[in-house]
């Protein structure tokens, strides 16, 4: 359901800007555009670590249950939008943002339910068809979106509501509570000091890449300067306090394992070179290459959904046969190959021309779906295996605070990348070309100076801006104006700029895998637990996982016989343990 809304949102903004009457060239609509495809990211980012306590507190499957509910009431609260303008923007980030908190109950305790269920030789299977799940509500928005977004923008948002009705009363009904719930204080200072960080670091990052005075990007703007160093100042505060109060939000003595450490690393290295990935062929497919092949721009969202399917076929075939030979294997060959897999992929991509052939394109993008199936669920599996039992919310959380704050900063990265790309060459190619097809140089220097993230923005909402940038100067040119604001024209003009800010951005994705695969090597290798005996209950093998943990402190371990006498009042492993 979650990623359904996440990918739907995306390939529908065309539509949802034509439907509120936003015009994506104004500079003023930057941040509307950006809030609404990041503001739910950033929410999560920062709630994901709270809930996944409070489900360790309270129980995962009720904190689980409750974001179902959130996320559907808010996904029809979306669907009833009336306003236009900025009053219709407000209403839409408002409810994408609150949305975002029932998005942090169920990533914050899915993967921490899945591995109270599941003992440890079978985590990595069970992992890998979750992740099956969740690229195919990947795949399916995309497609969803593009079909129902030209017919009513309205309509996407009320996709998840059968989902999570269905998934309200199916959890409430049949899901059952497996974790070992401990009795603590919630960790106020600590909240306080890690949410306002990150929220001023991710809202620095968001307007960093927006422009600035006369610059191309805000890098330069205090405020931004401001949000970004209170935030590291802020967080540097939060991980202080966290090594003196009791009961710590972030149980910092987990990194202490080395598997959860590397792992963690890994991770968020690969979610920082894909996250941008999605944007970047979104923009290269809707912005250049369907136009430039007759599609027009009302029906690029829906061909680019399908265009990108190998990417996620790559995803489906990988991810859960990587899942099933970890849990033989172990993880580390495939999370290091997967990660290498990934950076072969991004090189690739790169060395194409923007007018590529649909089937090297398709065949690239097949490879790093493999790559990142390969990596996804062996990961998952080995840092939470690191994890003891009773920890496993909180775990949870930080890797997924990890993994949503990756794609928030990988966007930023992705974006400032490609603008500094962009700006190198499209101002002067955008004022030569103009000139070329008749229009008149001071309105040819005026529209170069166009802000390059408003074109890159024009080009991800599949918009031709030159009707409106020339206005009147159309009707002076020999044909009218026909060809500048055809089909064609626009894609041709930022397709080499385009491809220069790709490459760069390329580039630095490379890099990140690359370390990533390093930091998969490092990881320890899993002990008893992954060569445990068919017999073994779930109870001894939960207590194996935390005996391997070697935490000090007695808030990190629950003593086998604490695990036995639990196990043996409630014999049912599907049962709420006592």
């Amino acid at each position: 359901m979650v990623t359904i809304n996440q990918s739907i949102v995306l390939i529908a903004l065309p539509d949802v800007f034509r439907g509120i009457h936003l015009n994506p060239l104004d500079p003023g609509n930057t941040g509307y555009l950006l809030w609404m495809m990041m503001g739910f990211m950033v929410v999560t980012a920062v709630l994901v670590v709270m809930f996944g306590r409070l489900g360790d507190m309270f129980g995962r499957v009720r904190m689980y249950n409750l974001g179902f509910a959130v996320f559907s009431l808010c996904s029809i609260m979306l669907s009833l939008t009336w306003m236009d303008g900025d009053a219709g923007a407000m209403w839409l980030i408002g409810w994408r943002i609150v949305q975002g908190v029932g998005g942090a109950l169920l990533f914050a305790n899915s993967t921490a339910i899945l591995t109270d269920a599941f003992p440890v030789r079978q985590r990595g299977t069970a992992l890998g068809i979750n992740s099956i799940a969740a690229i195919a509500g990947s795949f399916l928005g995309l497609v969803v979106g593009g079909v129902l977004a030209p017919v009513n923008w309205k309509a996407i948002f009320l996709v998840s509501v059968p989902f999570g009705v269905f998934g309200t009363v199916w959890a409430y009904l049949k899901l059952r509570d497996n974790g070992v719930r401990r009795r603590a204080r919630m960790d106020w200072w600590g909240n306080a000091t890690f949410a306002v960080g990150l929220i001023s670091l991710l809202v620095g990052i968001t307007y960093g890449i927006q422009p600035y005075g006369t610059g191309v990007m805000g890098w330069g703007n205090p405020w931004v300067i401001a949000a970004l160093a209170g935030g590291v100042l802020l967080l540097a505060l939060f991980a202080w306090i966290e090594t003196r109060v009791a009961e710590p939000l972030f149980r910092l003595a987990l990194f202490r394992q080395r598997a959860f450490l590397a792992g963690n690393i890994a991770s968020l290295l690969t979610a920082l070179g894909r996250g941008g990935l999605q944007f970047m062929l979104i923009i290269w497919l809707q912005g250049i290459w369907l136009p430039l092949h007759g599609y027009s721009f009302e029906e690029t969202p829906l061909w680019a959904g399908i265009y990108m399917i190998p990417l996620t076929v790559g995803f489906l075939l990988s991810a859960p046969v990587s899942g099933w030979l970890s849990d033989r294997f172990g993880p580390r060959m495939f999370t290091v190959g997967g990660a290498l897999v990934t950076a072969a992929s991004f090189y690739a991509l790169m060395t194409l021309p923007t007018d590529f052939g649909y089937g090297v394109f398709a065949l690239l993008i097949l490879i790093n779906g493999v790559g990142s199936g390969l990596f996804s669920s062996p990961n998952r599996a080995e840092i939470m295996n690191a994890v003891p039992a009773e920890s496993r919310g909180v775990g949870a959380g930080m890797t997924a605070t990890f993994q949503n704050s990756s794609m928030v900063l990988s966007i930023g990265v992705f974006f400032s990348l490609m603008i500094a790309g962009l700006a190198q060459s499209l101002p002067h190619t955008m004022h030569d070309e103009l000139v070329a097809q008749g229009v008149p140089a001071a309105q040819a220097e005026g529209i170069a100076q166009l802000p390059p993230i408003a074109v890159l923005f024009a080009a991800f909402l599949g918009y031709n801006p030159f009707r409106e940038l020339l206005g009147g100067v159309l009707n002076r040119l020999p044909d009218g104006g026909a060809h500048l604001t055809g089909k064609e024209f626009f894609p041709h003009l930022i397709a080499g700029p385009f491809h220069q800010g790709l490459v760069i951005a390329f580039w630095f994705a490379v890099a990140a895998c690359l370390v990533a695969a390093l930091s998969s090597l490092l990881t320890d290798r899993l002990g008893r637990g992954h060569q445990a005996a068919a017999h073994e209950t779930l109870g001894s093998e939960l207590a194996a996982v935390s005996g391997e943990a070697g935490l000090a402190g007695n808030e990190l371990v629950v003593p086998d016989e604490e695990f036995d006498a639990r196990r043996a009042a409630a014999p049912d492993a599907r049962g709420p343990r006592p």
